[in-house]
Parts: structure tokens; sequence; C-alpha cells
């Protein structure tokens, strides 16, 4: 390895500081970012980075894991020291290896017509409902997955004209958009890219404003979850989308009014990361106030947009903010029931829980926890906000809440039973 290269943590032992270093740098956060996310000064961060405090204990740890995104909890602490528990990557699928395949295969040589556009899109509406009323959604998602993948780079490559080409692709953008649901949060970092930038490129060739919409919004939650070093690059991809849409707004049809205010949260969503509590309500009462011009009852088939998330969209904000009081406020004022997806409305109990955890209510964080298991067991399974509360939890001095942690722990396959 090159003196000037990174230090790899699997390559030695290293202590516990030189490893919150290591990440810390990977992510592309000051001393002075780590230490505001985690409710320090900066201090204690390079106190910790130079081994002149112990390792902190396992609800810190925790802290820490979550704001670095760690892989796993030996990643951090290292190999010996704990069992080898998954965080906020989650288990890869048994379907990834037929998607993945699908992704990287182009269709050159072949036979067989490619479908039609609009049967293409009758398919992709299908697995969107189903995405949404199935509790194992990434498994239904997997077994469609692959097929319409490979049908609609087809369609693109067998286009004739360029309005038919344009319409592959607004197509094919949005599959792309489906595989990213599929692909997050599992073992595959450079998938999850890769898929993001081809749904970025087809939207941009088909020209249609919806399909460039919801490619930006993925693509700047991509770079959210890189941590703070990528911040700038998710406010820009959604600032400068939402110019564009902007003079299209007016006589917009409602699902390209609806990707704007998903875009509208999603910038006062990275501002929430960034601890501009100002800033981050300013985006949030913006996409309210679009949620509310749309059709009563209107719900955004990708990004889940419209009056009836709002609720949820403001307890994100109360946590990432680290607010503990208004968090619970308003995790107690928005209702899970209105929300029609299942794994959207397990997210939700998440995000409760993780309102409910901050504010020292542990116990009804676990009871949170469990209706999200209801709702969508695969959520809460690839969920590293879920995990890291169970795992704490399965510390607990409390009995009750140790045997109640435990068998989540199991359902969720982070402890075997």
């Amino acid at each position: 390895m090159s003196p000037d290269a990174t230090p790899d943590p699997y390559e030695d032992p290293v202590r516990f500081g030189q490893r919150v270093q290591i990440f810390r740098t990977r992510r592309g956060m000051t001393r002075e970012q780590l230490a505001g996310l985690l409710g320090h000064h900066a201090s204690w961060v390079k106190k910790i980075e130079g081994g002149q405090m112990r390792m902190p204990r396992l609800p810190e740890i925790l802290r820490i894991a979550e704001v670095l995104r760690v892989r796993t909890l030996n990643d951090l602490v290292g190999a010996d020291t704990t069992p080898d528990i998954e965080l906020f990557v989650g288990p890869g699928h048994p379907k990834l290896p037929a998607v993945t395949a699908a992704i990287n295969l182009f269709p050159f040589d072949t036979d067989r017509a490619a479908p039609s556009p609009a049967h293409l899109q009758a398919r992709l509406a299908t697995a969107w409902t189903a995405r949404h009323n199935a509790a194992n959604h990434r498994e239904v998602l997997g077994t469609l997955l692959p097929d319409l993948i490979r049908d609609a780079q087809l369609a693109v490559r067998q286009s004739e004209s360029a309005a038919e080409r344009r319409s592959a692709h607004a197509v094919l953008s949005e599959v792309y958009s489906l595989s990213q649901f599929f692909v997050a949060y599992q073992p595959d970092a450079a998938l999850l890219w890769r898929v993001a930038e081809r749904g970025m490129v087809a939207a941009q060739e088909s020209e249609d404003p919806h399909a460039i919409g919801v490619a930006a919004w993925l693509t700047a939650q991509a770079h959210r979850d890189s941590g703070p070093g990528h911040f700038d690059a998710a406010d820009e991809i959604t600032i400068s989308t939402l110019r564009y849409l902007a003079p299209l707004l007016p006589d917009a049809p409602a699902e390209v009014r609806a990707i704007a205010g998903a875009l509208q949260f999603e910038a006062g969503y990275t501002a929430a990361r960034r601890a501009e509590s100002g800033t981050a309500w300013g985006w949030w009462d913006k996409a309210t106030r679009t949620a509310a011009s749309l059709p009563a009852g209107y719900y955004h088939p990708v990004t889940s947009f419209g009056a009836a998330i709002m609720g949820a969209h403001a307890v994100t904000v109360a946590v990432e903010l680290r607010a503990g009081g208004e968090s619970v406020r308003q995790a107690t004022r928005a209702e899970a029931d209105v929300i029609p997806s299942r794994p959207r409305r397990a997210r939700h109990r998440i995000e409760q829980a993780r309102a409910y955890y901050l504010d020292g209510q542990h116990e009804t964080a676990l009871s949170t926890l469990e209706l999200a298991h209801a709702a969508a067991p695969e959520t809460i399974r690839y969920n590293g906000y879920a995990r890291r509360i169970v795992l704490e939890e399965v510390e607990s001095r409390m009995p009750e809440r140790r045997r109640r942690a435990s068998d989540l722990g199991v359902k969720i396959g982070m402890l075997a039973a």
C-alpha cells in the first residue's frame, strides 16, 4: 500500500480511535462536523481519535457507527471484540445476483422483438403496486426486475424513431428507479451508483420532466446517504432540478408537481442532516404547500409524496435535527394508517421509533418497531436505524426490554435464534 493511501481498517487491528478517524476521513467529515452530529465538542473527537480516551460504551459506539454509516460493528471496534453484526448495509437478498446480472448485461444480438413502451409501462405500474402492497417487497421486486430490466433495455435498442426512443428511455429510467429501491441498503454500493447514474442518463435522454425529477430525487438521496462530504452534491442536484421544473409547474400534471414537492422535501432533509433547523423546516413548509395543491388523496407511486406523507416527513426532519421533544410531538401527531404503501408505512414507524428513542422512551420505541415489522418485515430488516435500536436494547438492563429486543433481532435476522 502506498504510504500516502488511506489506511485500511481491515489490514491491522488498529485502535478504536484510529478506526473512527479512518471512517470519518472516508466520509469527508471534519472533526467539528462529526462532533456536532454526536452532540460533543471537536476536542472530544480529537481525544477519541488520538487514543487519549477509552472506547465509549455501546450506545455511544452505535451512535458513531450511525453517523459514519459503518457497515458492521466489527469494522469500528475490531474483529475479535463483538459478533459480526451488520448495521447500515443489510444482508444481501437471495435475488440480488439475478437483478445484478440483468443490470450488468445489455442485450445486443437477439432475435426477440422488444415489448412496446406502453406494454412495459403497464408492467411497471403493476410492479409499483406490488411493491407498495407487499410486506416482502424486496422478494416481489427481485422476481419482477430481471425480465423488466432486460426488456426495457431492449426497447431502447430497438427503437426506430427519435420519439419512440425518448419514450423507451423514459420507461428504462423508471425501471432503474424501481431497481434502486431493491438495491438500496444491500452490500453492493457500486451497483447502487451504477443504477442511479444509468437512471439519470436515461431520464435525460427521454427529455421527460417526470422521469428527470424521479432520477434526480434518487440520485440526491444516494449522495446524501454517502455522508456530509456529499451533501453539497445532493443539494446541487435537488436545487438545479427544481429550477428546471419551476417554469413547467403551472401547467404540469399532478405527477410532475408531486415530484417537485418530493424534491423540496429532499432539500429539507439534507438541511436537517446539516443541523440547519430554519432551512429544513422552510423546505418542509414549501413541500407541504405543494402537497396541498395536489388532488385530494393523491399519492405519488414512486416517491410516496402527497398530503398523507407530510406528517411522516415532519418526524424525519425533527429526528435528524436531534430535537427529542419536537420529534415525539411530531411522531404523536403523524398518522401511519393514512400511508397506503406498506414499506413506506414501516419506514414511518421506524422514524417514530427513532423519535421515541431519542426522547428516552425506549419501551415505546420497541413497540413501534414491532409495528414496523408487522407492516413490512423486509423494510426493518434492511434499516440501519432500526437495527441500531435493537442492538442497543439487547444490552438493556431491563429484562423485558432485552427479551423483546432479542425476539425482534431474531425476526429481522440480526441475531441467531
